[in-house]
């Protein structure tokens, strides 16, 4: 390549890396609040879930709902092209106090369909006038399919103990995560809270291998980069990062994550549920994203688990040091 043909080359480029740079400060310069959805007296946002798919944002969360003095959660979705504006949510699960379908950890495509992976969390016969009441021990994990991440199948449960193993006897667990082993293609893991954090795989969604747990916090988050497993997790406040090469030793890295809590009375209570997305090579971005909820100003049992719990977002260049809408400074 001639020297003129490298300076234009190398123009090309500036110009590309200028433009991306911009479009980037656009989208999440123009977020004026850490807030992508408010809670309220009667209204929670919880545990986000995300998927970036042809320029396209598709968050789904739990949406907890006080209706007629019972309390329901729901599984529900909007959309987004720019991270500010959002279409109506819609629920995708049943209204139903013995099920409660919520959590959702991820969306994977496999084969021809999308698969969301989600859990129960019974609690019969709640009302506003009781106290914070947690899921039953009959919480499961399950999975809902697609075909155009619009409408969803019905939830179909994880056998995630073994198939000798009856539903009854599975034990209690919550927050579902599924991810692809890094080595092998098609051995696809469910991470799930159950002991800490346990694991199990399937070549077909169907047929799973119980391997064992590891300490950890709930809601976790798995990124496979650079050879290895990033799991990010939800202690009793803040997020939390482990890394491992293999999924059986892992080491705690970097610092407990807890943004603006300090300055966020939305959030005072508890940041948890951080769903991060890397879109480093994403030339709008070039960052990972956090979504994540806080809840406040009161604690979740002082009643701050129902209600008044928000889905923020916040973004990092490398997962230690944290920017988010009018922040002045980055934060552990």
């Amino acid at each position: 390549m001639g020297k003129i043909n490298i300076r234009i080359f190398t123009f090309l480029l500036l110009i590309r890396f200028a433009c991306s740079i911009k479009a980037q400060s656009k989208l999440l310069g123009a977020l004026e609040s850490p807030i992508i959805f408010k809670g309220d007296n009667t209204t929670a946002f919880r545990d986000p879930a995300i998927l970036f798919h042809e320029n396209v944002f598709y968050l789904f969360f739990t949406l907890v709902k006080t209706e007629k003095g019972l309390i329901y959660s729901y599984t529900a979705f909007s959309t987004s092209y720019d991270l500010k504006n959002w279409s109506p949510i819609k629920i995708i699960t049943p209204r139903d106090q013995s099920l409660d379908f919520c959590s959702p950890g991820n969306i994977i495509r496999y084969r021809n369909e999308w698969i969301l992976c989600l859990q129960t969390y019974p609690r019969p016969n709640y009302t506003s006038e009781d106290k914070p009441r947690f899921g039953t021990n009959d919480a499961r994990v399950f999975i809902m399919r697609s075909k155009n991440l619009i409408e969803w199948t019905k939830p179909e449960i994880l056998k995630v103990k073994g198939p000798g193993i009856k539903a009854a006897d599975m034990g209690r667990m919550i927050d579902p995560y599924l991810v692809e082993d890094k080595d092998v293609k098609g051995k696809w893991w469910c991470f799930f809270k159950q002991n800490g954090v346990s694991m199990s795989y399937s070549y077909n969604f169907e047929n799973w291998t119980f391997v064992g747990s590891v300490q950890s916090g709930e809601n976790v988050c798995v990124l496979v980069e650079q050879g290895q497993y990033t799991l990010v997790h939800s202690p009793a406040n803040g997020i939390a990062i482990k890394r491992s090469s293999d999924l059986k030793n892992w080491v705690n890295w970097g610092s407990l994550i807890t943004l603006g809590q300090n300055e966020w009375d939305w959030a005072k209570g508890r940041i948890t549920a951080g769903a991060v997305l890397n879109l480093k090579k994403d030339n709008h971005f070039g960052k990972y994203l956090m979504f994540f909820h806080g809840s406040g100003p009161k604690s979740e049992l002082e009643g701050g688990f129902d209600r008044n719990s928000s889905i923020g977002i916040a973004w990092s260049n490398d997962l230690l040091k944290w920017e988010w809408p009018g922040s002045i400074k980055y934060s552990h």
